[in-house]
């Protein structure tokens, strides 16, 4: 067996330009197909990341997102005296109301407008979101018209950046600090005091409370008195589960549109690896004659044009797959169709996706190169042997 794997090896040298072409395809295929998969990773990620295990998010029933949501200051009040929240060393309970509106704003790119969210927050805010970091300036100053934002959108619209001043609410809003929270959604937004962007948008209400949990093993008991107090009209979910709703949309078309363009792509590379197989089972029909009358059995000779295929498809595999690794460098931004805000994120590479896109590229060889191993298998000796 490993003299015919060395066979088949061997044999795709000595093929170089079909076999470039073959590998070649196959590589394009599997880099649009890891493309699709990283992209789609990259946004799911991106705003699972935003939300923590042991952070509970309220929103009013029947909203879909914050954006959406209405919540009345007397309900804000009842909410925050549930005993499943977490009591700081101050004895202040460890949640926060906040308010998102989305602004419209040019981009740098090509000064098209697109939305922008703005949440209103409180200090216990960064206080439950420990990723929340301060990489440039300060934070903004209570009473005033300064906010912070988001290292994504400080690089992505016009404004937003340290030191500009964008304006929205009637206002003119001065950039006093770039912040972090560890690649999630939060760093596309912009973010300052609850109470001056309540004002200035003329919003008396809250969009949404955010809760950091005793233990996340408490969210049930949470969401069940929540949802059934009658004083409430309130849908509770883990922030992270809420946060993973907010790309379903999104991720599933771009899951769809990829997976389309990957399957039609896919076509011509099993084409082109069938042409290949082919042809080399045209050219070695002596050989294969030589192997048949060696003793090698129908099977054998099977494997071994198969394996050969197998190696064409694995080479163009590693290297489409390697080329998309490069992907994880580049940045993109799109609107989330369930949010419709700007969300910046990027291309991710995962261990899982590894393993699909070679066995992608795996069964793309095995489709290509079947049927002309069979018809290889198939030669009578005699028959093989005559051929030249």
């Amino acid at each position: 067996m490993p003299l015919l794997w060395n066979y088949s090896y061997k044999n795709i040298s000595t093929r170089k330009l079909t076999s470039s072409l073959t590998i070649f395809g196959i590589a394009l295929v599997v880099f649009v197909f890891t493309a699709v998969l990283m992209l789609s990773n990259g946004l799911n990620q991106t705003l699972v990341d935003t939300g923590a295990e042991d952070n509970a998010i309220v929103i009013r029933r029947a909203s879909q997102t914050e954006i959406q949501s209405i919540i009345y200051r007397s309900m804000a009040n009842i909410i925050k005296t549930d005993p499943a929240i977490k009591i700081d060393s101050n004895g202040t309970p460890m949640v926060t109301n906040e308010i998102l509106v989305l602004i419209n704003l040019p981009k740098r790119s090509n000064s098209k407008f697109s939305n922008v969210p703005v949440r209103g927050v409180t200090p216990m805010s960064l206080e439950i979101r420990p990723q929340f970091k301060i990489i440039k300036g300060r934070m903004w100053r209570p009473g005033t018209s300064e906010v912070i934002a988001g290292v994504k959108a400080a690089s992505t619209f016009k404004g937003c950046g340290m030191g500009e001043t964008v304006h929205f609410g009637m206002r003119d809003w001065k950039i006093v600090g770039i912040f972090e929270t560890g690649g999630s959604g939060f760093e596309s937004e912009l973010w300052g005091d609850v109470d001056q962007l309540m004002d200035a948008f003329g919003r008396p209400v809250f969009s949404s409370l955010t809760m950091k949990l005793k233990s996340s093993n408490q969210f049930d008991g949470l969401k069940a008195r929540l949802e059934n107090d009658p004083r409430l009209n309130v849908e509770v979910k883990r922030e992270k589960e809420y946060y993973r709703d907010q790309s379903s949309s999104t991720t599933l078309f771009i899951n769809i549109l990829g997976i389309i363009i990957s399957i039609i792509f896919s076509l011509g590379a099993i084409v082109g690896a069938m042409i290949t197989m082919y042809a080399a089972v045209a050219n070695r029909t002596v050989e294969i004659g030589t192997l048949r009358a060696l003793g090698f059995s129908r099977t054998t000779v099977l494997f071994a044009f198969l394996t050969e295929s197998l190696f064409i498809s694995l080479i163009g595999g590693l290297i489409g797959l390697i080329t998309a690794s490069f992907l994880r460098f580049i940045e993109v931004s799109t609107t989330n169709w369930d949010t419709f805000a700007e969300l910046a994120f990027s291309f991710r590479l995962s261990p899982r996706i590894a393993v699909q896109a070679i066995i992608f590229a795996l069964v793309m060889g095995i489709i290509g190169g079947f049927l002309p191993a069979v018809r290889a298998a198939r030669f009578r000796i005699i028959n093989a042997l005559r051929a030249k």
